[in-house]
């Protein structure tokens, strides 16, 4: 699996995969729901739109395509780039669609026509990732050029480079409070930096392998990081401490979203499957008393509470 997503809604999950197509799942049960058939080779990337009615895919067949959530049709297919969509990403307002690529550009979209309307030009070399700020205003990108910019997303203007990573920008999030802005890097860190200013606040080290996603927790302080070590972490970004080491992968983690309400964590991995994870303990519990019979064993408590003690199930 390339990408994951949450439905805003927190019901259904979209992953993206190396056989061409886009699937959506039931979130709680894991039962497949839908399947997208039309690019032609590898979907990298998946989004949902902000009312969960659609969703948009970004493909190595050159494009973007938009569909129908329910239904599973296409409509619209996104042509203008040269070169591999590596990421896709809806504005707050859902009529816009923000796309990366292999050819160097970002571009931004009509999802209502498919009309291309700007083209961001300023990086060196791939745009791996691509994220509105949360008024919409503002477009963040990240770059194998070993960069991160800020854009006027009506202008296309070029507001701010942020520098100070060593090696390609794979992945970009901002924060809800609009003020952090995060990077993920081949070279085995996150950073967080202030978006305004382009001021590095942080570094996040303890990845052995490169960081190819980071995403915030909604309306928190909290950053989760997936890597090529096979783990996913949870960082407190006012201290820079790694709270949580999520293992269970085999293969990268390429993808990871948290769930809308902030209670889960979904992680994708090149081992062709999608892990949630329960972050809050009250709703593994609740999860545990409807599933199981008896008390957690040590190897439990480590695994699921990354605690050597557990609640006991009544």
């Amino acid at each position: 699996m390339f990408g994951v997503a949450w439905s805003p809604d927190g019901t259904r999950l979209a992953t993206a995969s190396q056989d061409k197509t886009a699937k959506v799942w039931d979130a709680w049960s894991g039962r497949e729901l839908l399947t997208l058939k039309g690019h032609s080779d590898v979907v990298y990337s998946v989004a949902w739109s902000p009312d969960g009615k659609s969703l948009a895919t970004g493909s190595g067949d050159h494009t973007a395509k938009v569909w129908d959530a329910v239904s599973g049709q296409g409509l619209w297919t996104l042509g203008g780039h040269v070169e591999n969509v590596w990421s896709v990403a809806w504005n707050p307002e859902e009529d816009r669609l923000a796309t990366g690529s292999g050819d160097h550009t970002a571009k931004i979209w009509d999802t209502k026509s498919g009309q291309e309307l700007l083209t961001l030009k300023g990086h060196s070399y791939v745009v791996y990732s691509v994220a509105w700020s949360p008024d919409g205003k503002s477009l963040a990108t990240g770059s194998g050029d070993h960069t991160a910019k800020v854009w006027d997303a009506v202008s296309g203007k070029d507001l701010l480079t942020l520098r100070g990573h060593a090696f390609s920008v794979l992945s970009v999030a901002w924060n809800s409070n609009w003020r952090w802005l995060a990077t993920g890097s081949e070279y085995r860190e996150a950073m967080v930096w202030n978006a305004a200013t382009g001021q590095h606040l942080l570094s996040l080290k303890g990845h052995l392998n490169q960081v190819g996603s980071v995403a915030w927790i909604p309306f928190g302080k909290r950053l989760a990081t997936g890597s090529g070590d096979q783990t996913a972490k949870v960082w407190d970004v006012v201290s820079g401490q790694d709270l949580l080491t999520l293992n269970g992968h085999t293969a990268r983690v390429s993808s990871l979203a948290w769930s809308p309400d902030g209670r889960r964590l979904a992680t994708a991995s090149w081992d062709g499957t999608v892990q949630i994870y329960a972050m809050d303990p009250a709703l593994l519990l609740d999860l545990a008393r409807s599933r199981v019979t008896r008390n957690f064993t040590p190897d439990d408590c480590r695994r699921y509470f990354q605690s050597e003690n557990c609640p006991s199930i009544p």
